[in-house]
């Protein structure tokens, strides 16, 4: 990983994020989740610091990804301390290998029906340099624009990666059998996580997002 993203050696290791499972049951969520990410949110939205906004884009690429996973990891997929961390989490996955996000996602645009590629808003073509910045106006966009808006980007994200892990793995399968099952599942963990925002930015909308 390259140090133009981390300042530190390599905190986030792809292999969480094939075994990412999701939320637990909203009756073990832990109360400081929900305080930390409210109190977080309804701080910088107030007040709307550019240098505050930088930092906390920042922030786990100066202090891991496990830093963020032990606030919001353990939160309900539909809850605003899971939907902030798995806006986190997907961020971490581009940094990791955006020449490989990109790739995806570029596979992805080609071949999905609808208006997902809209929606998430990235440059076309998707190189590196364009899916990293697509990360950070999601994340941005969290903190100074609509919510949900930054929700449904972050949800069409998902559903253009895993279309485009899913056609990849299709041409595996023969000749790669292991790396074919390997891009499946990381295909059904984003259709996973985008079904999750998608979820959650309704509930925002209704006011039912805590």
């Amino acid at each position: 990983m390259s140090n133009d993203f981390h300042h530190k050696p390599a905190l986030f290791d792809g292999s969480a994020f094939e075994a990412f499972q999701g939320g637990e049951d909203p009756a073990k969520i832990n109360r400081v989740a929900h305080e930390t990410a409210g109190a977080l949110l309804s701080r910088v939205r107030d007040d709307p610091d550019p240098a505050v906004i930088d930092r906390l884009l920042a922030f786990t690429d100066d202090h891991g990804i496990d830093a963020i996973a032990e606030l919001w990891s353990r939160a309900s997929a539909h809850s605003l301390p899971g939907s902030l961390w798995r806006i986190y989490l997907l961020r971490a996955l581009i940094l990791q290998d955006p020449e490989q996000a990109a790739y995806f996602f570029e596979r992805g645009s080609q071949g999905i029906p609808g208006i997902d590629p809209v929606v998430a808003g990235a440059e076309s073509p998707t190189g590196p340099k364009e899916i990293t910045e697509l990360a950070d106006q999601i994340l941005r966009g969290l903190f100074t624009g609509d919510f949900a808006i930054a929700l449904d980007r972050a949800s069409a994200f998902c559903r253009i990666m895993a279309h485009g892990c899913a056609a990849i793995a299709d041409e595996a399968e023969l000749g790669a059998p292991d790396t074919a099952s390997t891009l499946t599942t990381r295909a059904l963990r984003f259709e996973t996580i985008g079904d999750d925002l998608s979820q959650s930015a309704t509930l925002w909308r209704h006011d039912n997002l805590d």
